[in-house]
């Protein structure tokens, strides 16, 4: 797992599409459960907050569209 230090005004779904390339579900969930004090900051983070990214793919799986014509 690696750290950041947020820039002020991030917001999770920013932080995390900065640096995973992704800010889906299941990566904030991850990120949730491995930043437990982290919603005490609010909506938007101030500079230098220190977050433990989630190790987790860069980008999810695509599903395979599903059409009625199948």
């Amino acid at each position: 797992m690696r750290r950041v230090r947020s820039i002020a005004g991030d917001t999770v779904n920013v932080l995390l599409y900065r640096t995973l390339g992704r800010s889906d579900d299941e990566a904030e969930e991850a990120l949730w459960v491995l930043n437990p004090g982290l919603a005490d900051f609010g909506p938007s983070l101030p500079a230098g907050v220190q977050v433990v990214i989630p190790e987790i793919a860069d980008k999810p799986t695509a599903s395979r569209a599903v059409s009625v014509w199948d």
